[in-house]
């Protein structure tokens, strides 16, 4: 088990062959976040040709159901550092990984039954937000069916981080590039009643979600079974044996992830009506340069995930000098990716944009003119987008979770939504404005998770036994 874990050969020095085992780690799992937009996309493009109301209605549905699903798959994420942490202290620690695993499904359940409950308010919640009645009565009728998928989906991140610990995130790719297809043949099928499947429309839409849901769950469990190093676990077994002691160390440090991941989300949701409140062409500018950054985001996205893996092991081990390697590691990968995206942000943003909207078009000059705009300030934040979140991830191996909590709460809201909420509606900047407050508060999360881990030592975030490095 060990052996999974290794730095890397060596001809190697520590820190390349630390970085070289991070992007090994990081590379799959991003590439399996960047799959995951495109499942989503996929369900775009069906709804959209149903027209423009029942993809209002998904549009809004969606982001209530994501949510409520993030923060629970923030809440069951502990178990990264967790399962991390064991693998490094024992390598052959099989009974307190499935503990861990088995804890976090239980809350999966526990606390995906409340986001079950609550999206079946969903048509309510539209109508108190001040939705249209129409558009609010198809999003309910669109949770009320999409909701099912909540469990399965956080399920399924469980499990992900259990292979992706145990040295296999190359499945965490295929079984999303798998879920990519169950959800495109389901929405053909059911949205428009091909293959002899009845044409349910929207509902058609929800129900591919669930079926790709448990296909995914289904998926990661055969696998697990099959795979001679990670079927030894018996992941399984004495499932409902409870563990109450590890379930209340998820919760402690799961807790403050969750806030944190619906705090972000939030901000940029909360965006969103700032610009509505702007303008139409605004609004849609918005939505466009905001998801060109947030299919860039997927790649330190997954870095973090990675670095917390990398860290968490370490810590475990109680070598406070590669903790610092696979730290610093994560970052400079992350912040090198996020460089990269920049430029190119700079540099050929009518390229981006082209990918959603005909750049050309005359209708669209006004939207392309303030996407442009958006970009730019975008690529300014992106290096400080890449390093908030693996600085959150190599904090995280270190099981530090509720610093960072308040840190990113104070800074999304007091600072980021403040600034975009004064600049967007009290001044001539507008959208730019909007843009600028969500800036500001990435650059102040940025800095002040990156000072943290700088003073992990100074602040008693160690282990006290140290390694040889």
């Amino acid at each position: 088990m060990a052996a999974a874990f290794m730095a890397g050969s060596s001809h190697h020095t520590p820190f390349r062959a630390e970085l070289d085992a991070t992007v090994r780690l990081a590379a799959p799992l991003a590439a399996a976040n960047l799959l995951q937009m495109a499942v989503y996309a996929i369900d775009v493009m069906f709804v959209a040709r149903l027209g423009p109301i029942p993809l209002a209605a998904s549009s809004l549905s969606v982001s209530l159901f994501g949510l409520f699903v993030w923060g629970v798959t923030g809440l069951t994420s502990a178990v990264a550092p967790l399962i991390a942490a064991e693998l490094g202290r024992r390598a052959n620690s099989v009974r307190e990984v499935r503990r861990s695993i088995r804890m976090a499904l239980w809350l999966t359940v526990a606390v995906g039954l409340v986001a079950v409950a609550l999206c079946g308010l969903g048509e309510e919640i539209m109508l108190a937000t001040g939705q249209d009645p129409e558009i609010a009565a198809q999003a309910g009728v669109f949770l009320n069916v999409l909701r099912w998928a909540a469990i399965p989906m956080i399920a399924a991140n469980v499990l992900r981080i259990f292979v992706s610990a145990l040295g296999r995130p190359g499945f965490a790719t295929a079984i999303t590039a798998l879920a990519l297809a169950v959800n495109a043949l389901g929405n053909y099928a059911l949205v428009f009643g091909n293959l002899g499947a009845p044409a349910l429309g929207l509902v058609g839409s929800a129900l591919a979600s669930n079926l790709t849901a448990v296909a995914v769950v289904v998926a990661y469990v055969v696998a697990i079974g099959r795979d001679r190093r990670m079927r030894r676990f018996h992941l399984f077994g004495r499932f409902w044996r409870p563990e109450w002691e590890r379930l209340r160390q998820i919760v402690k440090i799961g807790t403050p992830i969750g806030l944190t991941v619906v705090a972000e989300g939030g901000l940029f949701g909360a965006a969103a009506f700032l610009m509505g409140r702007i303008g139409a062409a605004e609004l849609a500018a918005h939505t466009v340069a905001l998801q060109l950054a947030a299919i860039a985001f997927q790649v330190p996205f997954g870095i973090g995930q990675a670095a917390t893996i990398r860290v968490g092991y370490h810590f475990g081990a109680g070598d406070r000098d590669a903790i610092g390697r696979a730290g610093w590691a994560g970052l400079a990968v992350g912040a090198g990716f996020m460089a990269v995206s920049a430029c190119t942000m700079l540099l050929a943003p009518r390229l981006l944009l082209s990918a959603y909207v005909d750049v050309n078009a005359s209708g669209n000059v006004a939207m392309v003119g303030f996407a442009l705009q958006y970009l730019a300030i975008a690529a300014a934040f992106q290096l400080f987008d890449g390093i908030q979140t693996v600085a959150a991830g190599v904090l995280r191996g270190l099981q530090d979770t509720r610093v960072p909590m308040i840190i990113a709460v104070t800074g999304y809201w007091l600072a980021g939504f403040t600034a975009a909420a004064v600049l967007g509606l009290g001044t001539g900047l507008q959208g730019v404005g909007v843009w600028i407050g969500l800036a500001i508060g990435l650059i102040v999360v940025a800095a002040s998770l990156l000072w943290r881990w700088h003073r992990r030592d100074v602040i008693g975030l160690l282990p006290v036994r140290t390694g040889t490095g």
